[in-house]
């Protein structure tokens, strides 16, 4: 049995799709699936399509947890659960949600012996003066600083984390790994909103033959349009979960990106290469209120999960948005 957090959010039900696909049949999901009309509610559509062992409320995830250890079939919990958006002011509530919770199930598995893989962020490195190394000794992680309290709690975790496995105070999972996620998209974020991915986005707008609006530059060193992001496709990031699902032996903190920093105006370019259009570009004023803390620049690192083994081949921007389009957006059918 597998047990996985935020099994109905956007990451999580790409990855139950995924381990479906392989075979494993005892799947459990553990996340809430909204009540007000659209946007939220519709996390249900996202997880239509699997065979569920069970469904499990996160206030009720205590009681699930003392019925099952690795010894009863529990094999490994992927902890995809968290308050994700960026936006998000309420900073006890994602305390609670992205650093309690995640250091509670840490002790669960370490007592019963179950693996343990977790989602990070690439919002713990902030603007990025720190670079995207994904050190995660305490040394390291203590220099970085997020923008926000969603990348705080984010590495706050990760610091949880660190400080457990360099003490050797207490015991730890056989497996440990939590995956620092970059910019991704693809099918199933249809719920979030605001935080939907670019590519989703601007879909519907240039389907309807409207010019792609990006942010301007307030930065002398890029050119509109021009601000650089790590683009991974979700399929990518899945890969890399199931990996470390094989790999039981790999355990550590690491980098999920493509490697390659690409552009807002290729991310458009490549929506409207799929659409058959040739690019029509806006720019628009970055809002004053976040014109501050905008990222110019983010890339992902990969050396060290390479080294680990990991040797998936990232898929292009152009193949990924493609392929989210063709696949997916452009169907009567866009879930997985």
């Amino acid at each position: 049995m597998i047990l996985v957090t935020g099994g109905a959010g956007f990451i999580g039900s790409n990855l139950l799709a995924a381990l479906e696909a392989r075979g494993q049949h005892d799947l459990v999901v553990c996340d809430w699936l909204g009540s007000a009309a659209g946007g939220e509610a519709d996390k249900w559509r996202n997880i239509a399509k699997r065979e569920l062992a069970e469904i499990v409320a996160p206030e009720d995830l205590p009681a699930f947890l003392d019925r099952y250890d690795v010894k009863t079939g529990l094999k490994a919990i992927f902890h995809m659960g968290a308050i994700s958006a960026t936006t998000e002011t309420d900073a006890d509530l994602i305390a609670r949600t992205n650093i309690a919770l995640p250091q509670r199930l840490w002790v669960w598995c370490a007592e019963n012996d179950c693996r343990f893989i977790y989602a990070s962020s690439a919002a713990t490195y902030g603007d990025g003066a720190q670079g995207f190394s994904d050190d995660g000794s305490t040394t390291g992680l203590s220099k970085l600083r997020p923008l926000n309290p969603y990348g705080w709690s984010k590495l706050a975790f990760d610091r949880y984390v660190a400080r457990q496995v360099q003490t050797n105070a207490a015991p730890r999972p056989p497996q440990w790994a939590g995956l620092k996620f970059f910019n991704v998209y693809g099918p199933n974020e249809y719920h979030k909103g605001s935080m939907k991915s670019v590519v989703a986005q601007l879909y519907p707008k240039l389907a309807a033959g409207e010019p792609a609006r990006l942010f301007r530059s307030h930065h002398p060193d890029y050119a509109d349009g021009g601000q650089l992001r790590d683009f991974v496709s979700v399929a990518d990031c899945v890969a890399g979960l199931l990996w470390l699902d094989d790999q039981p032996e790999v355990s550590g903190l690491f980098n999920m990106g493509t490697g390659e920093a690409r552009s807002f105006k290729d991310l458009a370019g490549a929506v409207f290469a799929a659409l058959g259009r040739q690019p029509a570009i806006e720019y628009v004023d970055t809002p004053v209120e976040i014109r501050d803390r905008y990222q110019y620049f983010t890339e992902a690192d990969m050396t060290r999960f390479r080294a680990a083994g990991f040797d998936v081949p990232a898929t292009s921007l152009e193949q990924g948005v493609k392929d989210y389009l063709t696949c997916h957006l452009m169907t009567d059918d866009p879930y997985v």
